[in-house]
């Protein structure tokens, strides 16, 4: 069994029965739909692409069967819930975020060089990083991203984290398949009973 497989086996094992009905409501993104995002970003892990060929999105997304609105990703915030992003949302956030870490903060980098993980390198347009997933507040305080240009000591593919207030950009894995073991290790963390009421 895949990584992608056996953390969807655990993921319908762990989740309540509401939001498991509603994502069996989900389908998976067509092939032209991956080529267009494996066109857009080369380096796009396979497992994603598994991922999204399996689920297009869990956040307001459309399907024949209705919306689905589902927690489906984590992160090292504890207890705090994540969508994943339809490939469709995917690019639209790489076109929409075209400055950069530097751009953004501006001096504040140099104030507080805490701000950025030492693995990331700032002066990269935020589109070029793929934006897989916003938090369960709609993006604004957390979003997850593949970073395929990292600084000289980070690793192609590491999963940055980007957490607001205070502002941090953080790399809490080397790679897309070792981002979902994690989670898996961390026994679904994400999905506490709180964030379903």
């Amino acid at each position: 069994m895949n990584i992608v497989d056996h953390y969807l086996a655990g993921l319908r094992k762990a989740l309540p029965p509401e939001p498991l009905a509603e994502l069996a409501l989900a389908s998976g993104a067509s092939t032209a739909q991956l080529a267009s995002l494996r066109r857009a970003y080369p380096l796009c892990p396979d497992s994603l692409l598994h991922l999204l060929g399996k689920y297009n999105g869990t956040y307001y997304q459309k399907y024949a069967g209705g919306t689905v609105l589902v927690y489906m990703l984590g992160s090292d915030v504890f207890e705090y819930p994540y969508y994943l992003s339809s490939v469709e949302q995917i690019l639209e956030d790489g076109q929409a975020n075209q400055r950069s870490i530097a751009d953004i903060y501006g001096h504040y980098l140099k104030d507080d060089p805490g701000i950025v993980d030492a693995r990331i390198d700032a002066a990269i347009q935020q589109g070029q990083r793929l934006c897989f997933s916003h938090c369960m507040n709609n993006g604004g305080s957390s979003r997850l991203y593949i970073d395929f240009t990292p600084a000289a000591s980070g690793k192609v593919g590491q999963i940055v984290r980007f957490l607001h207030d205070p502002d941090n950009y953080q790399v809490i894995a080397d790679s897309f398949d070792a981002y979902l073991q994690m989670l898996i290790d961390d026994g679904y963390g994400f999905l506490i009973e709180e964030n379903f009421e």
